[in-house]
């Protein structure tokens, strides 16, 4: 269990974030026109996961779009955002942003992604729904970075993210 904050106070979620060198869990998440997404649909690819509590919260709005921009630069990854918002407010999010290189994926139908990637919070106004928290996997499913940013009000490291993701499509570790 990680405690972190939201507007300085204490919040608990479920668990840590999968540890560096693990493969992360498998998931069924859903994606804009109401299909299943899983882990194998992005098999080959490095996957930055930028976990959020929703889009419709500044934060996250601004991760979003930062990573938007960023990995439509890198040939190879994929921008894979997560959160409880309905995959129609995502969709909506995404088309009045302008918003290409990222893929919404919504916890909507089953919560076993915030449980086993330990961001789920448990307690405080926003329980029940994901932290903000980054997890970036390799080609291979293995974990190469990982934040819980420790306020739900504060933007993550990018440039660490991203730098991992640069590592993994260079073949360093």
């Amino acid at each position: 269990m990680a405690t972190i904050a939201f507007k300085g106070n204490p919040v608990h979620t479920i668990g840590d974030l999968p540890a560096k060198g693990m493969k992360v869990p498998d998931f069924r998440l859903v994606r804009s026109d109401l299909q299943d997404a899983r882990l194998s649909d992005f098999a080959g690819m490095v996957k930055v996961f930028n976990i959020v509590p929703s889009l419709d919260t500044s934060v996250c709005a601004l991760s979003a779009r930062r990573f938007d921009a960023e990995i439509g630069k890198l040939s190879g990854a994929v921008l894979i955002n997560v959160s409880c918002d309905l995959p129609f407010a995502a969709s909506r999010f995404c088309k009045a942003e302008g918003l290409t290189n990222i893929l919404t994926l919504s916890e909507m139908r089953d919560k076993t992604f915030g449980r086993s990637y330990g961001v789920e919070m448990t307690d405080g106004p926003l329980a029940g729904i994901l932290s903000r928290a980054v997890v970036v996997a390799g080609a291979d499913d293995r974990v190469i970075y990982t934040e819980q940013v420790p306020e739900i009000g504060k933007e993550p490291n990018y440039e660490a993210a991203l730098e991992a993701v640069r590592k993994a499509l260079s073949g360093a570790r």
